[in-house]
Formats: C-alpha cells, structure tokens, sequence
C-alpha cells in the first residue's frame, strides 16, 4: 500500500510517501526548485519520494491532499457551478453542485478516482487541521493522547481540539476564522519590519530582549477576550489579515495603539523589544488557556500538538511546567511543510482503516548520496576534496581550531530545521562564534541566536531538564545550567536558554561521533548547530548546493560525506 502526501499550495509545499504504513520518503519543494518557502506545486518532491520507493506513479494506490476544496463548497458558488468553461472544471463544478443535494453540508473529505493502464488510483482531499492532527498524533509514540492543533488558517478554521485514540482522531471542538493566533502572531511580524509567514521566529527570539515592565503588554491584553470554553477573541478592528484588500496586517487603529510600524532596515529599539515580548507573552497565555481546557475535557496525560503555531520553541519548552500535560509530542515538522505527511497519516488511518503505523524515530527521509556521487560533483567543478577515512575526528579537530564547517551527510531531514546532516557547525566554547556565523556565513540579524547539538545522554548536564528528556527535533526551548552557560557562551540566548537537540547514538550515528570526538578534545559534549544556508536560501539538497553555499560565504571548510574540501 504506497500513498503519496501532498501539501500543496500551503505556506511551504512538499511531499511525502507512506509505503505500508512506514513513512519512506518526504521533502519540501523548496530543496529542488531553491526558492524559499515555496509553494508552488511539489512536482520535483513527489518525483524523489517515487525515486526512494522505486516506483512509478503508477504504483501508487492513493494520493492524500492536505487541504479540503469540499469545505468551500458548503454554499452553492455560481462561479464553479453554472456552464463550465473548460471540461476540466467538472472536477470542481459536479461535485458543488451534487453536494448540495447532502442534507448536512460538512463534508470529511472528498475523494476522486483515476482509472489508468495500471489500475487505479484516487485522490483524497483531507481537511487542513486533520491533516495537521494526524502529523501530531500519528508521528507520536502515543497509542492515546489529547490533540490541539493552532496556525494561522485551513480552509475555514485556525484550530482544532481533539483527540487520538488508535487509528482514530475524533473532533471535539474548532475556532474559526478570521480568529486566528497565527495570524495575530503575522500581523506584529508584519509590524516589525519582518517578513509575515516567514520570520515570525525572528519575533520570537526579538522577545527575549525585552524588560520585564512592559506597558505594550497591558495594551495588547486589552484587546484579547477568552472565553470559558479554551476558545478566544481578538478585538479584530486592529487587523486586516482577514480584509483580502488590504496590504498589511494591521490596521489603522493597530497603529494608534502600538505607535508607528518598524521598517524593515530600521534600528531595533526598546519599543519594538517590549512589543515582541507582549506578544510572545499572550500567545503563551492563550495556548494554555486552549490547553488547560482540553486537559480538563480529556483528562489526558499524553498531548501531540500540531499547526504553525507549535513552531514557537520558546512555548513548546514551557508545556510541561505550565500545563496538566505530562507527556508532549511535537514532530519535525508541525508546520504546513508537514500537512502532506499527516495527510497520507490520516488517509492510512482514519479512512482506510489500516493498522497503526510504527512511530518513526526520526526525519531523515530526503535525498541521500554516496561517496561516489560526491567525488564526482567535486571533480564536475575541478576543486580538490580530500578523502578521510575518520572524517567525524577530522571535522572534530577542524572545530576543535576554530573553524567553521558546512556539514553534509546521509540523507536529509524533513522539516524547517538542520538536525545534523545539512547543518553548518562551529565550537560553541568561542564567544565570538554567534556573531561570525550570523555575520559572514548566514548574513543575518546579529540578535538571532544559535541552537546547541548535545549527546542525548548529556542532556541534564547542560540543559535544567530531566537526564530522560529528549528534543530530537530542536523543538523546544530550555534554560542552559547556570554553571555552563560560560563553557557554551556562543549558543546562549540572552536569556540563558538554549534551542536544542538532544543527538541519538542510534538514528544519526555518524553526527552522535563527531560530538563524540569533540568532546574527546574539549571536554565538551556540545557543538554549534545552525542550518546549512544563506539568508533567504532554502537549506541545502544536493552536493552542488553545499558546494555553491560553500564557495559564497565565510565557511572555512566543507564536509561532503567522507570528502572535505577547504579554501585556499
């Protein structure tokens, strides 16, 4: 049983493909076309994951859509439905118009069959939050948990309360839009200078700097209302993301109540400080007003958690303590790059009825290349890479001098962050690390810190957490032990947190050794870990893409497989 997942069309395209119930394959189209955040139809993904199941499209049985064109077709809508331009329209127009003919108007999902050469194949149209419920559910290690899945908007909703239950995933409550914390979170983004649905984490990080009195708090509490059900309200005369006509998100008023918007090359100050961190503050505030009222719903001690929204790392950290939760899941990718995931998920499970699929202990599903396929790309562009045979003690001594390296092994990971196989990585010992690497490799703002890569049996002896803790994905936030925040300055946050990852011996061993040996050498079980890019690049794919990156950026040296390649 091979199904394709896609997501298209959603803040970040990709796709990916469950083959008897094991996820095998998945990438964002933005590794292939190297447009960042593209959205654009994953054409070139979907052709990787037939590559990795050596297959044809043919082979496959179903395709599961992320998105759910039945949800717009509750009303009848005259532009589809009346003669049809083009014959093709009959895919949109028959089914509008014989829907209306259905007594209830909510429609799960539709479904579409193709009749070809090599059997059949059909299309599954998965409504956006089921498909972001089922990527928080079914990706856990949990056979029963509470689910709460927040971003910006699906078709109509920006939330949905549920819960997960073997192969079943069952509603209990949504938000609707144009009520949406996503899109609050977009707007101040916008506000600030920064680019909406793209850097909202530079808002998140801003917030840090902040002083504890904060006057933009109490403005900004003003204008949220929660109610007793774990729903909320924003007064929504101080936004326009839900006006199609206007070119920010904020309004008029927004700008009376928070003084004049940021732009984009200006001076960072206090106020725009104190405005990040009210909003971070509320966003905390209101998951855990949704949170707590659906422990209390549930009773459940087991949570996965899904939508943009769960991006927020600094959160995620804060669950356990602010919460009834005991238990939190959060994937590689709860954002939209991975609904086609969680759509194939919920295709598998929900609809098909098959058997619980195994819970993958990592995200290494891309594209992956030999050794053999490495020494050629080199010699395509006539540069001189060395072959090491111990290359995870070489790139150790290499950090250990005070190099910075581009790291590219095995196969890539999926989601928006670099786990250690297209990763750029320094000595986390060098105060000075966090601004050479923002200021000459990644070209970007100077306040944006850096996450820490630690031996996952190491994890409490830098991080205030249990010694069981792990954070595979560098999805959440901890505060850095007092007593080692000098021995790691260049991954400290200004507030004494960290974004790490907890590395396993097991799914990524050969990033498990090159810690290893740097430790062996400084005493220190941590390395500096940012994503293998520029600014507004999309993360390395492909040789030729660490070679291109390589060659436009301060990086001192570049690690292709067991190849190195240095300057000069």
């Amino acid at each position: 049983m091979r199904i394709i997942g896609v997501g298209p069309e959603v803040w970040i395209s990709s796709a990916a493909l469950i083959e008897d119930g094991k996820v095998v394959a998945g990438a964002a189209e933005e590794r292939f076309n190297r447009q960042k955040t593209s959205r654009k139809f994953p054409h070139a993904a979907i052709q990787e994951c037939l590559k990795e199941a050596h297959c044809t499209f043919e082979d496959i049985d179903h395709v599961a859509v992320a998105w759910n064109p039945a949800v717009h077709m509750q009303s009848y809508n005259y532009r589809f439905s009346d003669a049809s331009r083009w014959r093709g329209e009959y895919l949109v127009s028959i089914p509008n118009n014989v829907l209306q003919l259905v007594a209830d108007k909510k429609v799960e999902h539709i479904t579409q069959e193709f009749v070809h050469s090599n059997g059949k194949t059909s299309i599954v149209f998965v409504t956006h939050h089921l498909a972001h419920a089922a990527n928080a559910f079914y990706l856990s290690p949990y056979e029963e948990a509470a689910i709460l899945t927040v971003d910006g908007r699906g078709e109509e909703k920006t939330a949905l309360f549920a819960t997960g239950k073997g192969n079943k995933i069952t509603e209990l409550q949504t938000l609707g839009f144009p009520h949406s914390l996503g899109l609050v979170y977009s707007a101040f983004t916008d506000f600030l200078g920064f680019k909406a649905h793209v850097d909202e984490w530079k808002v998140m990080a801003l917030a840090s700097y902040a002083t504890h009195d904060n006057p933009e708090y109490v403005k900004l509490k003003q204008i949220l209302k929660l109610d007793k059900n774990g729903l909320f309200e924003f007064d929504l005369s101080y936004f326009n993301y839900h006006m199609p006509d206007q070119t920010v998100f904020y309004s008029q008023k927004f700008i009376e109540l928070f003084g004049a918007p940021r732009k984009t090359d200006e001076e960072l100050t206090k106020r725009h400080y104190q405005i990040a961190a009210a909003l971070q503050k509320i966003t905390e505030e209101v998951l855990v007003h949704m949170l707590s009222w659906l422990h209390e719903k549930t009773g459940q001690t087991n949570l996965a958690v899904g939508g943009g929204v769960f991006m927020n790392s600094v959160f995620n950290g804060k669950i356990r303590d602010l919460t009834p939760f005991k238990n939190i899941f959060i994937s590689s990718c709860p954002d939209d790059s991975g609904v086609s995931v969680g759509a194939a998920a919920y295709l598998h499970h929900d609809i098909l009825k098959l058997p619980r699929m195994q819970s993958p202990e990592h995200n290494y599903w891309g594209p992956e290349f030999s050794d053999t396929e490495i020494q050629q790309t080199i010699e395509k562009y006539k540069l001189k890479g060395e072959h090491v045979q111990n290359i995870e003690a070489h790139a150790a001594r290499l950090l250990h001098e005070g190099n910075i390296i581009g790291w590219f092994q095995g196969k890539m990971e999926f989601g928006q962050r670099a786990l250690g196989n297209r990763s750029i990585l320094a000595d986390p010992r060098r105060a000075e690390m966090k601004d050479l690497v923002n200021r000459i490799i990644k070209y970007r703002e100077g306040f944006r810190p850096f996450a820490p890569s630690v031996l996952e049996e190491r994890v409490a002896d830098y991080f205030e957490c249990e010694p069981t803790d792990r954070v595979p994905f560098m999805e959440r936030v901890y505060q850095i032990r007092k007593e080692r925040r000098a021995e790691i300055p260049a991954v400290v946050h200004v507030d004494g947190s960290g974004r790490l990852q907890t590395v396993s011996k097991k799914t990524n061993p050969r990033y498990h050794q090159l810690i290893t040996e740097f430790e062996k050498l400084s005493g220190v079980p941590v390395i500096l870990n940012t994503s293998f890019n520029l600014k507004g690049e999309a993360i390395v794919c492909t040789p030729t893409d660490a070679i291109r990156t390589f060659m436009s950026s301060g990086l001192d040296a570049l690690v292709l497989g067991n190849y190195v390649i240095t300057k000069g």
